[in-house]
């Protein structure tokens, strides 16, 4: 279908086009347009829903829906059109997936648990530990790295944080666990872009993970890192599931 899109959203349009959920409304704002594109909801040369429409469906502010759509018109997808038959239209030619791995298939689902399950965990206990003098200077000098990064540098610099996160519980074996994730989750990264509005949300969620961490808070850390993790597992299952 090209050209304006019916009135009436189909079951699958609602399906896609749901309320996203609280705390990663960027990222999970991405993943359902992009769900979209690539189950056919929303084929090449289709219009989606007007603007008003579509951040009330998703239930988002109207602000972090045009994040969204200029960041996946940046990466290729999309593109805005004026005039009366104007708006956001999906690209005749989309972007070609960039290959993970001379590896074989990498798969996402078991990359994403195991490393939900290993950091949030390592969060937790490394505020349950009370870090020592060091720990601390670590974690703050490696959260000063991530907020004073630019897109180049900060990939690699959030990796050290969230390394040192791991090297704060003082268990040699779940920092190397965490190591070994943290290199197959970055071979994934590498085959999306990089979103700006993402990088800003990623480090508030890195500034209070740390906070409750060298606070003693566990619940929170391990709450701060899970919420934090999701966002990241929503473009990366919106760029590439």
């Amino acid at each position: 279908m090209t050209g304006p899109r019916r009135d009436s959203p189909s079951t699958a349009d609602a399906a896609v086009f749901r309320p996203v959920r609280a705390g990663n409304a960027f990222e999970e704002t991405v993943e359902r347009l992009l769900q979209a594109i690539r189950l056919g909801v929303a084929v090449p040369g289709d219009r989606l829903p007007a603007e008003r429409e579509l951040a009330t469906r998703l239930g988002v502010s109207r602000v972090t829906l045009r994040e969204a759509i200029r960041s996946l018109h940046e990466a290729g997808y999309v593109e805005s059109r004026r005039g009366r038959y104007g708006g956001t239209f999906v690209n005749a030619v989309l972007p070609s997936p960039q290959p993970l791995s001379d590896r074989g298939e990498v798969d996402l689902g078991d990359v994403l648990t195991l490393r939900h399950v290993l950091e949030s965990g390592a969060a937790e206990a490394a505020a349950g530990r009370s870090p020592d003098q060091d720990d601390r200077d670590n974690l703050r000098a490696r959260l000063d790295e991530c907020l004073g990064s630019d897109g180049a540098e900060y990939r690699r610099r959030d990796s050290r944080l969230h390394l040192a996160i791991a090297e704060a519980t003082g268990s040699a074996s779940l920092t190397a666990a965490v190591a070994d994730v943290r290199m197959r989750v970055n071979e994934l990264l590498d085959a999306i872009p990089l979103l700006n509005p993402n990088l800003a949300h990623s480090n508030e969620q890195h500034e209070r993970i740390i906070r409750a961490i060298l606070d003693g808070d566990e619940d929170a850390a391990r709450k701060g890192m899970a919420e934090h993790l999701e966002g990241t597992a929503s473009l990366l299952r919106g760029f590439l599931a």
